[in-house]
């Protein structure tokens, strides 16, 4: 037996996956804008590594 999913307004959206997507869109307009091969601090920039990382730093440690 198949199970569908019911139509209308009742879909599960994944946050996490959404971003990813966006992210992975954001990165190949990067890719396709760029005259030669993105570097690996070209796409840090595009997916706001860095950024990540000092929102991180400043997050308390889970314990």
């Amino acid at each position: 037996m198949t199970h569908v999913a019911p139509v209308g307004g009742t879909a599960v959206q994944d946050h996490v996956a959404l971003a990813e997507i966006e992210l992975c869109g954001e990165l190949i307009i990067a890719a396709s804008a760029a005259e030669d091969r993105l570097s690996l601090e070209s796409i840090d920039e595009v997916l706001r590594v860095a950024e990540e990382r000092d929102t991180a730093e400043h997050r308390p440690r889970r314990r």
